[in-house]
């Protein structure tokens, strides 16, 4: 891991470096160039906030919008719990095959043009999802839809390091995350409470409604690109890059820790619904989706996590992540309720602290090729999404909510190994060093 000096979390870029650069006073003193990227007092910034807050709402309502409805699909379907959870699987195990060629096609086309298509096509296919007549369909449909979500992530942050001034970039980057976050959470409990007194295919198609109302914001507001510049498709130049990046073993290192921490995260929140309608919770469907407003609790953390790092360095901040989540899942063994719901809390808060910490690391160590890293960082971070769905629908079939937990308590002992493995190899690198400087 990265040294405990390094401070602030980073956000991760997807797509191109910002090919615009500030001009700087001349030699003969001649006034500085205004620069023409968006400054958080232009109304061009405040459209490309909200336009980017509704894509971002948009996005991840859709990406997830069959999580909070598993145990009505299964019922609905008549499928076991492992086969439903397939509809989250197969959509965030897409969105991770996508992410990095359609990083690369985004440098050919423009951010714009790829987040308005990736839209499109997402926002038709849940029009269509409702109508789907068994479970393989309605799976196929959502993996289909979750590759052409993975147009978003792969061109809004590089559209935004090249349309905004760099001191506001962290802001408007902050703005499109929390309309990650909010679209997740709003769009389980819109389909949660729909669900309960409509079923859950119309519930899906509100979601539905909500994506073609945010989609349809974002393409009026969203300003026209003014700093991109068309780059070239080189399949070589890519494959060149993304192999450097695998063979650096500090990223494979938090490619591991970003997937094992969705892959508790993806386990506890696809299973949770079996859960808590059952006895001795017996829930109704709506307030089994009003659960995740729990989200909120890691919109908090991940925010805070800059903080964190800079008290205890990127390492002492994922021990902190982990233990929090390891306490997480043994609360969420409580029969009472009020004791699954703290469980949660602190699965939830030590999942974002630890996904921002290990994202924010990426862009640190990798020195090029920045786009491309991130692009597997997030790949990395959906297939844990994806892999963790499912085993965890197959360890609840197999062992009730124990077996999720134990499968949660394994993943969180993996990121603990491999954060010990980097903290040792600093301290070798650090006696070598001083070694050298004293030899």
């Amino acid at each position: 891991m990265p040294s405990a000096s390094t401070t602030a979390s980073t956000p991760v870029i997807v797509g191109a470096a910002n090919p615009v650069s500030l001009a700087s006073l001349d030699s003969s003193g001649a006034a500085e160039t205004p620069d023409p990227r968006l400054a958080p007092s232009s109304p061009g910034f405040r459209r490309m906030s909200f336009a980017l807050f509704a894509a971002g709402m948009a996005t991840f309502a859709l990406l997830y919008s069959t999580q909070a409805l598993l145990p009505a699909i299964s019922a609905g379907l008549g499928v076991s719990a492992a086969q439903a959870s397939w509809t989250v699987s197969a959509s965030t195990g897409a969105l991770a095959l996508f992410v990095l060629p359609l990083s690369a096609l985004s440098e050919r086309f423009g951010r714009r043009t790829l987040m308005t298509y990736s839209l499109v096509v997402a926002v038709v296919l849940a029009l269509l999802i409702p109508f789907a007549p068994d479970v393989g369909w309605l799976i196929a449909l959502r993996a289909v839809q979750g590759a052409a979500l993975a147009g978003l992530p792969a061109s809004a942050m590089a559209y935004l390091a090249e349309e905004v001034r760099p001191k506001a970039l962290v802001a408007a980057i902050g703005l499109f995350v929390a309309g990650n976050s909010i679209g997740g959470m709003s769009g389980r409990i819109v389909t949660g409470w729909v669900a309960q007194l409509w079923g859950w295919r119309v519930s899906l198609g509100a979601v539905a409604l909500m994506a073609l109302l945010c989609a349809a914001v974002f393409r009026l507001m969203l300003p026209k690109a003014r700093n991109f510049r068309p780059g070239t498709l080189s399949p070589r130049v890519l494959a060149k890059t993304v192999g450097t990046h695998l063979a650096d073993p500090l990223l494979r290192r938090l490619y591991a820790i970003g997937a094992l921490f969705m892959t508790v995260f993806g386990a506890v929140y696809t299973v949770i619904g079996y859960r808590l309608v059952e006895a001795p919770f017996s829930l109704p469907q709506g307030v089994v989706g009003s659960i995740f407003l729990v989200y909120l609790v890691g919109t908090v953390s991940s925010a805070g996590a800059g903080k964190l790092v800079a008290r205890t360095g990127r390492r002492g901040a994922l021990y902190l992540a982990v233990t929090t989540t390891a306490a997480g899942l043994l609360l969420s063994l409580s029969h009472s309720l009020a004791g699954v719901l703290a469980g949660l809390v602190l699965i939830t808060a030590g999942f974002f602290a630890g996904h921002a910490v290990a994202s924010s690391s990426v862009s640190h160590t990798a020195r090029t090729g920045r786009a491309q890293a991130s692009a597997l960082y997030q790949s990395s971070y959906y297939l844990g999404s994806s892999v963790g769905g499912t085993l965890g629908a197959t360890a609840f079939h197999a062992g009730g909510w124990n077996g999720v937990v134990a499968l949660g308590l394994l993943a969180v002992v993996g990121v603990t190994a491999i954060t010990l493995y980097g903290t040792r190899c600093a301290r070798a690198e650090r006696r070598t060093s001083l070694v050298v400087a004293n030899s």
